[in-house]
């Protein structure tokens, strides 16, 4: 990571930065992918001016209150291919925890890059001079392997299933969780089960 600007981050790989007015067109086509919407809680079918909320309602003020937003870009300035962001839990009041989420184009998948954006989100979000939380939570839907994987090699522990634990535009799903830990070292996470 060059630097400890948490809005601009890269490894010389991924560049992080927050999405902004010009990425709309972009984020609006890729969140139409089937793919995204089947594991996530975003509105399918995804519209611009869901993208157009995104951007003016959740972006900005989410970087005002430690509830920070990057796009995932190959290079400084590319377009987006990815989004991740660490928001705070819903189900409880805990000021030290963040929940981190992402998302990444069917075309982007299988280079390692969202491993490495989580990373670095890791970082930022767990060092006390920076964002200073104490555990980062990671929750998918049963089934979403892949993000399984980006955690676990990112340093998330799973912790387990919560039956019925998330909702899906009105249904709701069983969900796998796992953590990290500021005292957490940034290697593969244990205690993942077969299948998960």
């Amino acid at each position: 990571m060059t630097g400890m600007d948490a809005e601009f981050l890269t490894d010389g790989t991924v560049w992080l930065s927050p999405p902004t007015v010009s990425d709309i067109d972009d984020i609006t086509t890729l969140c139409q992918e089937p793919s995204i919407g089947a594991w996530t809680t975003m509105p399918v079918p995804y519209q611009r001016a869901d993208a157009e909320k995104f951007i003016y309602d959740l972006v900005g003020p989410g970087w005002a209150t430690r509830s920070p937003t990057w796009a995932l870009r190959r290079s400084e300035g590319g377009p987006v291919v990815g989004m991740t962001g660490l928001g705070p839990l819903y189900h409880r009041r805990d000021d030290d925890t963040a929940e981190i989420g992402f998302w990444l184009s069917s075309a982007a998948r299988g280079a390692g890059l969202m491993t490495r954006a989580v990373r670095l989100v890791g970082t930022v979000g767990l060092d006390p001079k920076v964002l200073g939380f104490q555990r980062l939570e990671w929750r998918a839907f049963v089934g979403n392997h892949g993000s399984a994987a980006v955690a676990r090699r990112a340093g998330f522990h799973y912790e387990g299933l919560l039956r019925g634990g998330g909702v899906q535009r009105g249904t709701r799903r069983d969900i796998w969780v796992a953590s990290r830990l500021h005292t957490d070292p940034d290697v593969q996470g244990e205690n993942w089960p077969e299948g998960v």
